[in-house]
C-alpha cells in the first residue's frame, strides 16, 4: 500500500535495505487476483531480498455479486507464499447497514473463510471506516457471527479517534487481531511520522505484546508516499515495538 508507484521488485529492495522482513502485497495494483505472472515477479523479487510475504491484501468486500469469486484471491495468495488475506466487510458503515445486507456481508465471509481454510489460509478483516468494522463492538460481533476459526482482524487507529478511545477498542478485539497496519494519522488523513503518535504506538505495542502470540506490524503509510522516508519509519516502528515490549 506504501509504494504502489513502485514496480514489485523496487519495493522489495527498499523493503529490505531498511531492515523490514515480510510484505503484504496488494490486489489493485502489484499482483491482481488470478494473474500468475504478476505473482510470480513479486515472489521472486522477495527471494532476491530475502523477504516473505505474510499476507495477500484483497478488495474483497463479501457482497453477493462476489459470491464464488473467492478462489482466484485464495489461490493467487498461495502463489505469493502468503498464510492470511485480508478482507473487507461489505461497503456500509454499521449504523447504516440494513439487517439484510448485513446478513449477507456475513454469508460472505464465511464462504470467503471456508475457502481459505481448505487451502490453509487465514482471512483477516480490515478495520476500517465505512464498513461493518468502523468500530470495535461491530468487528467483534461480527467475528461471532462469521464463527469461523481461521477468521479473524487487523486493527488500526481509527480517523480522529483519541488514543484512550482507540486503544480501549484494541483491547475489545486483541485476542482476534493477526495484525496490525502502522501509520500516524491526525487529525483526520492528514499524514505524519510514526513519532507523531509515539504515545499511542508505545501503548498499543505493550498491549499487543501482552497478548503472547506473533504478529505482524505492518508500515502501510508515510507522509507523501515519499520511499526515501522508509528506512526512517522502518527504525521508528523497530523503537516503538521495543518500547512497548
Amino acid at each position: 500500500m506504501t509504494l504502489r508507484r513502485l514496480d514489485a521488485d523496487e519495493v522489495a529492495r527498499r523493503a529490505a535495505e531498511a531492515g523490514l522482513q515480510v510484505i503484504e502485497w496488494g490486489a489493485d495494483v502489484h499482483v491482481r487476483p488470478g494473474d500468475d505472472w504478476a505473482a510470480d515477479r513479486a515472489l521472486e523479487a522477495m527471494s532476491r531480498h530475502e523477504l516473505t510475504c505474510d499476507s495477500y491484501g484483497s478488495y474483497f468486500r463479501a457482497t453477493p455479486v462476489e459470491s464464488g469469486k473467492f478462489g482466484d484471491i485464495a489461490a493467487t495468495a498461495l502463489r505469493l507464499g502468503a498464510t492470511r488475506i485480508r478482507v473487507w466487510a461489505g461497503k456500509a458503515g454499521s449504523a447504516d447497514v440494513d439487517p439484510d445486507e448485513r446478513q449477507q456481508v456475513v454469508a460472505g465471509l464465511r464462504e470467503a473463510a471456508d475457502v481459505a481454510n481448505e487451502h490453509g489460509l487465514e482471512v483477516a478483516l480490515e478495520f476500517h471506516g465505512g464498513t461493518l468494522t468502523d468500530t470495535a463492538e461491530s468487528t467483534v460481533q461480527l467475528l461471532e457471527e462469521v464463527g469461523r476459526d481461521n477468521f479473524g482482524t487487523y486493527w488500526q487507529p481509527p480517523q480522529d479517534l483519541p488514543d484512550d478511545q482507540a486503544l480501549a477498542g484494541l483491547e475489545l478485539v486483541i485476542d482476534r487481531v493477526r495484525a496490525v497496519h502502522v501509520f500516524s494519522w491526525w487529525p483526520s488523513n492528514e499524514r505524519h511520522p510514526l513519532n507523531f503518535r509515539a504515545e499511542l504506538w508505545t501503548r498499543a505495542f505493550g498491549l499487543l505484546a501482552k497478548s503472547g502470540r506473533p504478529l505482524d506490524a505492518l508500515l502501510e503509510f508515510v507522509p507523501d508516499n515519499d520511499p526515501a522516508l522508509i528506512p526512517g519509519e522502518a527504525d521508528s516502528l523497530r523503537k516503538l515495538i521495543e518500547a512497548g515490549a
